[in-house]
């Protein structure tokens, strides 16, 4: 029967939380100022209002806010605990397995350092502590084998939160770091997990063992496949139901706490869990950005600081005022802190990475955190530690918490990133702030025509190389068979053209036309959507009625692609690309034409006309104001790695203008941008866009974004 709580116990509660989260962010924004990561004021927040301090400044206040009763307790360590495993699902949205894997010897060379060296130091030091730190409930060896499961375990929540507070999630040795302590852990709690069962039984069981490990490797190999899956089909269906943000993050918390339950069951902790979602929802392609910000936010702002301010609650630094508990935690500390230290060091170092990329692995898995905490209470409750022994393993874990972000800061000025890792990290700032060319996922609709082939191929050469495609098509259901077998095989055909991308294809059969069937399909996850102009356009000067649903309907930008006219000297595609022309706006839309432009010279080894129209171009501020847009262009050629050939040009009509530029210069394409407006009860492009559509001889390619809500 459920005992219901009383309302002083609810009282209590909601007072200890506010307390707790305005304390905790207090002082990680105090830590801030100073220069530190907000986990370290967060982390001090336990002691202020713990035994430390708060209980010595004021006892009976300390006992009436935090008595320590079972239910009280419960309570808030339900919402820190809640706060840690959504903190570990966004750590795994950030985890990159395709990196992880080019690292995978270093990751290994860290993971083995940092657990065999502690684990033996560890082990040497429980056997020579005095008699007077042995629990009364287990012999000098459960309890030597207790400190070295103690000293080889990493806190993953706290190594976590300190490189995203430092913002070193995305640097090699962060990623090395992560897949280490990950290890630790692993590792650590199924030790921990054998040990509980010695003390329990007084021998070794290797059932529970066995089945741990079998049941963690099999969640992990069933949540990468079939998991990946059903979690794809879970956000796809919440999407699809209509229910947006709402649907999508409801069933991005139920995967969380469902696999941290599984985890959890098995015997591991549930943040291993926790993480593991969120690798497998970071890499669906149906759960929405605004989705993943949320959680972060929530862990980050909220939830989390409560966790690492609980840590410090149980911990009474007056313990330490006698020699014998003194000496205890510095010799706990220290054995900690060298063996974590030297371990990774002696790993990293076999495994090639620099001396610098080692140290920092090292300090990064040496904060052992919150877990730690939860080690020694469970040591304590078994009697494997007394009073001065968990005193000594608190304290270990406190420090060498508070200690990782001040010790990272100067290896982190010494530590040169390698010319591949710059390359990277430059990119992916980059490609940060990019509009379009940091796009995830693309829709390609096709019936297998020739804009859709080269549609098809311009995707190919903008998008980022583990950018997924969908090639999309609409059957009615009543076509004849034959013709829509014909159409199969024409997408089969634009499918092929991607090479080594990752491809799918998707048909739906559907009554309400092919542009209600995209736009629904569109509303999925998609980032960008490509579409071929339909070949009749020249002739009827206006947009089809498909095409115009499409534009006023959707909500993410569309690639819309027009070839070139039948004219000897006229590109035939992207491949063909030896000039290409973009007009320089300074606007938001113009800025995603260039990087378009930018990112296909690039790739094919084009030269990009760069093309500022300005009405005139004798005045002084008209002058300036065009050769900082050149300027502007140029260096944004550059960092795309592509080169750029900037000029302005006078007249009183731009996109005229533009058309004179592309024929004197015989340029091989036009990129624009252009925002649907409505004119006359239909979607518009603006004249200019219109027009070089209709005029233009080279391909046209339109970066199109939806219009602004009403």
């Amino acid at each position: 029967m459920l005992t219901p709580v009383g309302e002083h116990e609810l009282l209590l509660f909601w007072v200890q939380l506010a307390v707790l989260l305005a304390t905790a962010r207090g002082l990680g924004a105090l830590a801030q100022r100073v220069g530190q990561p907000p986990v370290v004021g967060e982390l001090a927040a336990g002691l202020v209002l713990g035994p430390s301090i708060l209980g010595r400044l004021a006892p009976g206040l300390a006992q009436r806010l935090f008595p320590g009763g079972e239910i009280e307790s419960a309570l808030v360590l339900a919402i820190a605990w809640l706060g840690i495993v959504l903190l570990l699902a966004v750590t795994g949205f950030e985890t990159d397995l395709r990196l992880l894997r080019r690292l995978g010897r270093q990751s290994a060379g860290v993971a083995l350092g940092s657990l065999i060296v502690p684990l033996a130091l560890g082990l040497a030091l429980g056997l020579v502590m005095p008699d007077t730190y042995v629990g009364d409930g287990a012999g000098r060896t459960i309890f030597a084998m207790f400190i070295a499961v103690a000293l080889s375990i990493s806190a993953l929540p706290v190594v976590a939160k300190i490189l995203q507070d430092m913002r070193l999630m995305r640097r090699n040795f962060g990623q090395i770091t992560v897949a280490a302590g990950m290890v630790n852990d692993l590792v650590g709690w199924l030790l921990l997990g054998v040990l509980i069962g010695v003390v329990h039984t007084g021998g070794f069981e290797p059932r529970p063992l066995a089945v741990a490990i079998t049941g963690i490797t099999v969640f992990v190999a069933l949540a990468m496949t079939a998991g990946q899956r059903v979690v794809d089909a879970g956000l796809r269906r919440a999407r699809r139901g209509g229910n947006g943000f709402a649907g999508s993050f409801t069933v991005t918390i139920l995967v969380v706490l469902v696999s941290g339950a599984i985890t959890h069951a098995i015997g591991m902790e549930a943040v291993i869990g926790a993480f593991v979602a969120g690798v497998v929802l970071g890499r669906s392609r149906f759960l929405p950005r605004d989705v993943q910000h949320a959680i972060e936010h929530m862990s980050t702002t909220t939830f989390a600081p409560i966790f690492f301010a609980t840590a410090g609650l149980y911990v009474d630094l007056g313990t330490l005022a006698s020699w014998r508990n003194a000496s205890a935690a510095v010799a706990v500390l220290a054995v900690a802190a060298v063996a974590k230290l030297g371990g990774s060091y002696v790993g990293g170092r076999i495994s090639r990475l620099s001396p610098m990329e080692s140290l920092a692995a090292g300090i990064g898995l040496n904060a052992r955190g919150a877990m730690e905490i939860v080690l020694a209470a469970i040591g304590l409750r078994l009697a494997v530690l007394n009073e001065s022994s968990y005193t000594a393993v608190v304290l270990m874990a406190m420090v060498t918490s508070m200690a990782a972000p001040p010790l990272l800061r100067p290896v982190l000025r010494r530590m040169q990133a390698t010319p591949e890792e710059a390359e990277r990290l430059e990119r992916e700032e980059l490609l940060a702030a990019s509009i379009i060319a940091n796009a995830r996922h693309a829709l390609l609709p096709t019936r297998g025509g020739d804009n859709s082939v080269v549609a098809g191929r311009m995707l190919d050469l903008v998008l980022q190389p583990d950018a997924h495609v969908t090639v999309f098509t609409v059957d009615h259901p009543d076509e004849d068979e034959a013709e829509m077998a014909r159409r199969r095989a024409r997408a089969a055909t634009v499918r092929d053209r991607f090479g080594e991308r990752p491809v799918d294809a998707r048909r739906v059969v559907s009554r309400d036309g092919a542009a209600a069937a995209i736009l629904e399909e569109a509303g999925l996850g998609y980032d960008l959507l490509a579409v071929g102009l339909n070949e009749g356009f020249r002739g009827t000067h206006e947009l089809s009625g498909e095409l115009q649903q499409l534009l006023a309907g959707t909500r993410i930008p569309v690639l819309l692609v027009r070839r070139s006219s039948p004219r000897p000297s006229a590109g035939g595609g992207p491949d063909d690309l030896a000039r290409i022309l973009v007009p320089v706006t300074g606007t938001l839309i113009g800025r995603a034409a260039e990087e378009i432009a930018y990112v296909l010279a690039s790739n094919v080894d084009a030269t990009v006309d760069a093309l500022h129209v300005v009405s005139r171009i004798d005045r002084r501020g008209t002058r300036r104001l065009a050769a900082h847009q050149l300027r502007r262009a140029r260096t944004l050629a550059e960092r795309f790695g592509g080169a750029a050939s900037a000029q302005a040009r006078a007249g009183p009509v731009a996109y005229e203008e533009i058309l004179a530029a592309a024929n004197e210069r015989d340029v091989d394409l036009i990129v624009l941008g252009a925002q649907v407006r409505s004119h006359d009860g239909r979607p518009f492009l603006g004249h200019g866009t219109e027009y070089l559509l209709e005029h233009a001889h080279p391909p046209v390619a339109v970066v199109v974004f939806p219009a602004e809500p009403s």
